[in-house]
């Protein structure tokens, strides 16, 4: 009955001559079928491309598509600047109307209203955060929300080994093309991973959704539902780059990029301000889980060529993008941008073949022994894991072994408090460890830890804490390790 609800019969879409149903002795599906025999062999499915014959989406509007929408159901939301806004709200307008419970949502970041998550929705919803946008963190730290710890890589591997069953997924696509595909757009991520495995797929057809090049399409006909809306794409706009931040940039830029390097950039003005620097460097390549209008900029100047990069050469390859018109326009039908499961973008041993891995990222505090503090502020959970250890290991281990793994910071908060202290604070969360840290840079320069012992880190550490701090984090360096920090 749940099967026939859900339109499974869009689960067995089969390769007859799958080289894994012949090892697995899988056979051609029969309406006998268990449904935990269906969710097996729906992991042994192709992908969400090729044209189903004779099957057709039906077309609802969002308040009708999402009535599939069950108690005890979950649903996958698509993330960043695809995220499917209306029928969000629409799921949280029926799940009132439905008197719905337990709904789990999941979803790495999403942009945009997330009503499901005030409080007036608790007990119908509970929202499940792999990365913690701005919409779901005042929820998640009183306790109506949750989120899970996960590398960016690995999440996939929720969807695929079935330790998230999806039910339903809520996505956002660019309107098919005259062969009846569309795309996911600017964020490929793990949504791609989603659908391959979700039962019930309601797609929200966008005339402002790019459309993307590389395996993040899908033919309409694996498509149980669309709905259709003309809204523009969640934009971030560039925040606003300090004079620390530009000093931090300009050292990462001459010091630590090479010409010919292949970039991976987290979110911030940091890395912004080091993709600034870079307009006179030579073939530079992208590979990177995310990217903005900072990449727009090096591509006009004819810094990126993608020339030297060994994996997809010639283009730049991505996952999600988030950022502005400018970089949307950029991305839209460009076949010199190729977007990607995160699976294939953030896991190492891909990542590390390509030449000169330079991966640049921020953080939020550092101890002097260099743990690193990337995804809360104590015990307020602020953002998540993401990629920023998948590109750090990708960097240190790659395979020329002239990789760079950079982690960056202001010096001191907005309040003037070192962000290099002696021990984190209660409740924080190492997602660097001492052992993964390579480079720190604060606007007062470049601290080089790989190697070193921990009075060594603590010297190196002090010498970029600002000023002020550095006779405090003497004391404490001393007092913690019982001798005083020293570069030799």
């Amino acid at each position: 009955m749940m099967a026939k609800a859900l339109g499974l019969s869009r689960l067995f879409r089969t390769r007859l001559n799958s080289p894994f149903a012949a090892l697995l002795q899988i056979q051609t599906w029969r309406p006998s079928r268990t449904l935990e025999q269906e969710r097996f062999f729906q992991a042994y499915s192709p992908e969400p491309f090729h044209p189903i014959i004779g099957k057709t989406p039906v077309w609802k509007s969002p308040d009708e598509a999402v009535q599939v929408i069950q108690s005890d159901m979950k649903v996958f939301v698509h993330s960043a600047a695809a995220t499917p806004t209306p029928l969000v709200e629409a799921m949280a307008r029926w799940g009132k109307k439905a008197n719905l419970s337990n709904v789990e949502v999941i979803h790495i970041h999403t942009d945009g209203a997330a009503p499901h998550v005030s409080e007036e929705y608790e007990g119908i919803f509970r929202d499940n955060s792999l990365f913690i946008g701005g919409n779901c963190r005042k929820a998640i730290n009183e306790g109506r929300a949750d989120v899970t710890p996960i590398f960016l890589s690995e999440i996939p591997l929720l969807f695929d080994r079935k330790i998230m069953e999806l039910d339903v997924a809520l996505i956002q696509v660019s309107p098919p093309d005259k062969h009846g595909f569309c795309t996911l757009g600017p964020s490929v991520d793990c949504t791609r991973s989603a659908i391959k495995n979700a039962k019930y797929i309601i797609g929200l057809v966008n005339p402002q959704c790019p459309r993307t090049h590389g395996p993040g399409g899908i033919h309409q006909s694996h498509l149980d539902c669309l709905t259709v809306a003309d809204f523009p794409l969640h934009q971030h706009k560039p925040g606003v780059i300090s004079e620390a931040d530009g000093k931090i940039g300009k050292l990462i830029a001459e010091n630590l990029v090479d010409n010919g390097a292949t970039l991976q950039m987290g979110i911030g003005t940091i890395p912004d301000a080091s993709l600034a620097e870079l307009k006179n460097h030579k073939d530079l390549g992208i590979h990177s889980e995310m990217f903005s209008d900072g990449v727009v900029d090096l591509v006009e100047s004819g810094a990126i060529t993608n020339e030297k990069k060994i994996i997809v050469p010639g283009r730049i390859v991505g996952s999600f993008v988030i950022g502005t018109d400018k970089v949307f326009e950029f991305i839209d039908n460009n076949p010199f941008v190729v977007m990607m499961d995160v699976g294939f973008v953030n896991r190492v041993s891909i990542a590390s073949q390509n030449p000169k891995v330079t991966a640049i990222n921020s953080c939020i505090e550092v101890d002097l022994t260099g743990q690193v503090v990337s995804d809360s502020i104590g015990t307020y959970m602020y953002s998540g894991v993401g990629g920023q250890i998948d590109f750090l290991r990708s960097a240190a281990l790659g395979f020329d072994g002239l990789g760079k793994p950079i982690l960056a910071i202001n010096s001191t908060t907005g309040k003037g408090l070192s962000k290099i202290v002696p021990f984190i604070k209660q409740g924080a969360g190492v997602v660097t460890t001492r052992a993964h840290i390579h480079y720190l840079v604060t606007e007062y320069g470049i601290a080089h830890l790989f190697g070193k012992n921990l009075r060594q880190r603590a010297y190196e550490l002090i010498q970029i804490a600002h000023p002020d701090h550095r006779e405090s984090l003497e004391k404490a360096a001393f007092e913690r390790l019982k001798c005083m920090p020293s570069p030799d």
